[in-house]
């Protein structure tokens, strides 16, 4: 077989690769909107992030406001984000410039094994080690603080992978131009390599957001479960995907479709996320 026909054969089954993958995307998209119709056509879809009251019932007073959901999924994603973003950026520092090679490379494998552990072993660290100190300080204990710290623990590895595959875009020969004018380690780092990977370190950023706000488990587990806006840190809340993990098993009718409604306005979000993240490099790509 020819070159030729191999680079042929190769690219249509990376075609019918993308395709199939962008069709799975398209039908879970299309079922969950088809779901959700029924519940946005009869009252109508402003009633949804207009009212803040959840209270799913038969009778002619349920109320299916998501905006106290989505109230506490932001903050707890914005949170954990603000909370690991610094620290993040510092271990890809760290990593990229300053440990010995032997050091970076085990210190970069215990930043893959903690993006590997499951969440419901976050949320069972946060459970029974975060939620009883939280608690000594601000009763119950399970609150937006909890989610916050438990969700950036949860996306710190993804913050410093992002941040340092960003630096490491950065051409050698930048850093061999500040060397040459005398510039030292830090300054180098300060107004040459950060600035140069700012877009890569944003898109990592963003990637983080998008994870931690479709996270289910450990907020369940740590952030108290109570459909309200929070009015501290030390108040519990309720996220979206906690609330359709804990009523989708017992929903019916409009309940269901509500339900429905909030996964939609969730994959919108995160679809948000991710195409904003993707446009810095399309960005570097052409600049």
């Amino acid at each position: 077989m020819s070159r030729r026909n191999t680079d042929r054969i190769l690219n249509v089954g990376f075609c019918a690769a993308a395709m199939l993958a962008s069709s799975i995307v398209l039908v879970i998209l299309m079922f969950v909107a088809s779901e959700a119709t029924p519940a946005l056509t009869r009252p109508g879809i402003g009633r949804f992030f207009t009212d803040t009251s959840w209270r799913p019932s038969s009778s002619d007073n349920a109320a299916y406001g998501i905006g106290a959901l989505l109230v506490g999924s932001l903050l707890v994603t914005s949170g954990a984000v603000a909370v690991a973003g610094i620290p993040g950026v510092l271990s890809a520092l760290f990593v990229r410039f300053y440990a010995p090679r032997i050091i970076a490379v085990v210190y970069r494998r215990i930043i893959e094994l903690l993006a590997g552990i499951p969440s419901v072993v976050f949320g069972f660290w946060g459970l029974v080690v975060l939620v009883p100190i939280i608690n000594r300080i601000a009763p119950p204990g399970q609150s937006l603080l909890a989610g916050i710290l438990v969700l950036a623990l949860m996306i710190l590895p993804t913050i410093a992978v992002t941040s340092e595959v960003a630096l490491r875009s950065v051409p050698k020969s930048y850093g061999d131009a500040a060397a040459a004018l005398g510039m030292g380690r830090w300054a180098t780092i300060w107004k040459i390599s950060l600035p140069v990977a700012a877009r890569g370190i944003a898109a990592g950023f963003l990637l983080a957001a998008a994870r931690a706000i479709g996270e289910t488990m450990a907020v369940v587990m740590v952030c108290g479960n109570i459909i309200q806006v929070p009015d501290s840190l030390f108040a519990p809340v309720r996220t979206v995907t906690a609330n359709i993990a804990m009523e989708m098993g017992e929903a019916q009718a409009e309940h269901r479709s509500a339900l429905f409604v909030t996964g939609l306005v969730l994959m919108l979000l995160v679809a948000a996320l991710l195409f904003a993240a993707s446009g810095p490099r399309r960005s570097d790509a052409h600049g």
